[in-house]
């Protein structure tokens, strides 16, 4: 997965598959009639959660070898033979839905099961347990889904009483915010197919975050088949008008009452498709190319990738870093950063890693409109606060977001940058939690690119929460330094 193209100046390392899009061509192929290919898929826990339930409901998955013979382990690809139609579940024993710790597996199938047939009962990990997902269950309930919550409202573990959805119970719309996650409406979206009429989905709320991601169930749905049509408007008081087809792709943001998207009663069309490379966990090899010893080029992106993750390039050049993008991969260099003010609202995952950039620049750092990540997988405005404060870093936080205090500059390990200023160093004995979050383990392991003895690895409490998306992340890290 890594390889050197020189030794003294440049790592060059392959981007993961994409997280969300593994997730949702899954999906579309097991919603299909006949057999597809997913190729390039990612191979983690999450996705584990997703092709389970996927084939309990009905269809079935066979792991392929790289060059597509064969049964393989971990193999990045699988023969799907999808269901053709909507997911089946229990009659009188519900089926077990089991998501553990996938906040997208649990949001995007919760919709399309319930566009389904039958009883599931769906539930995870006890932190799973405190996310919440009423939103998305009432608007499934007023479309003719039956749901019953078994511990705290609006909260897994639920029980799921599916036989289709109906737009007509609804007059044909329903309003959805996107103020505490968009898997919310991409999961209505990847479900509204195989409803009997038209349904309309209308962006709601008091602000949207996320919105890249509903761009990438656009391209999913396209990409099978699917019709849509999608609307804007200037305001609320303003007339709707249709976006010419594909137009949806330019749209940067989304603002609530201004934005619908119609969906038309259709099939999954099965195919051969393959999963482009990941933003997210391409985020932390970038992030190191300013960092660290060497610059890192990162291949296996697309350079016009609909991903929000993509604003990792936006972010760097605004903080100083020195940059050089391709096609397909992006060459980041040893650079001096500064502290700036950024909206990372429609990249939130991104956070723990420029909150440690941010850590090492010089001057302040204020990222904002990010409120909604107190309900992610842990704390991920507390988390980074506190795991940073045991380096000497001050992170103050704030009500939608943090202030990070940077330690003076990054001193980026280039051998013309020999006088390095101040940096976050975490006290001999002193250990780093993951807060059981992958995202946050990843993100730490930057600090251990100034100080090489630090062994981020070895003081975190659970370094193997990183299988939830990228299993590999330790063997591919472990070459940059």
């Amino acid at each position: 997965m890594l390889q050197n193209t020189d030794q003294t100046s440049v790592v060059t390392v392959t981007a993961p598959a994409s997280k969300s899009l593994s997730h949702r061509y899954l999906i579309g192929a097991a919603l299909a009639g006949g057999e597809s290919t997913v190729r390039h898929t990612l191979e983690s826990a999450d996705l584990e959660c997703t092709r389970a339930i996927l084939c309990g409901a009905g269809a079935r998955m066979e792991a392929f070898d790289a060059s597509g013979n064969g049964a393989g382990n971990n193999s990045g690809g699988w023969r799907v033979q999808g269901l053709g139609g909507a997911p089946r579940g229990g009659r009188g024993r519900p089926l077990d839905c089991d998501v553990r710790e996938s906040g997208t597996t649990c949001r995007l199938l919760t919709a399309v099961l319930a566009a389904g047939e039958g009883l599931f009962r769906i539930h995870g990990s006890e932190r799973m347990h405190e996310r919440p997902i009423g939103d998305l269950t009432d608007a499934l309930t007023r479309l003719g889904a039956g749901v019953a919550f078994e511990g705290k409202p609006g909260c897994p573990p639920l029980l799921l009483q599916a036989h289709g959805l109906n737009p007509a119970l609804a007059d044909g719309i329903i309003h959805l915010g996107m103020d505490m996650s968009s898997q919310y409406f991409s999961g209505l979206l990847l479900a509204a197919p195989f409803c009997a009429t038209p349904l309309s989905v209308e962006l709601a709320g008091r602000k949207a975050v996320s919105w890249p991601y509903v761009g990438l169930t656009l391209q999913c749905l396209t990409d099978f088949g699917i019709s849509f049509s999608v609307e804007t408007r200037k305001n609320e008081a303003a007339p709707w008008q249709t976006l010419p087809e594909g137009d949806w792709r330019d749209l940067a943001e989304a603002r609530p009452g201004c934005l619908r998207v119609t969906m038309r009663p259709g099939a999954y069309r099965p195919g051969d498709y393959t999963v482009e490379g990941d933003w997210s966990g391409a985020s932390y090899f970038l992030a190191a190319g300013a960092l660290g010893r060497r610059a890192v080029r990162v291949r296996g992106l697309r350079a016009d990738s609909l991903q929000g993750d993509r604003a990792m390039l936006g972010i760097l050049q605004k903080m100083g870093a020195r940059l050089e993008v391709e096609p397909d991969a992006v060459t980041v260099y040893p650079s001096e950063l500064h502290g700036v003010a950024l909206d990372m609202g429609s990249c939130p995952d991104l956070v723990p890693t420029v909150a440690v950039l941010a850590a090492f620049a010089k001057g302040s750092t204020r990222i904002s409109n990010v409120a909604h990540l107190r309900i992610k997988e842990s704390d991920r405005i507390n988390a980074p606060a506190t795991e940073l404060a045991k380096t000497g870093v001050t992170v103050d936080e704030l009500s939608d977001g943090m202030l990070v205090s940077g330690t003076g500059g990054t001193g980026g390990m280039g051998g013309r940058l020999r006088n390095r200023p101040a940096a976050p160093r975490l006290p001999e004995g002193a250990t780093l939690s993951a807060h059981n979050d992958h995202r946050m383990a990843m993100s730490l392991a930057l600090l251990g690119l100034r100080d090489p003895g630090l062994r981020v690895r070895e003081r975190l409490d659970d370094p193997t929460v990183v299988r939830k998306s990228f299993p590999r992340f330790w063997d591919v890290w472990s070459r940059l330094q």
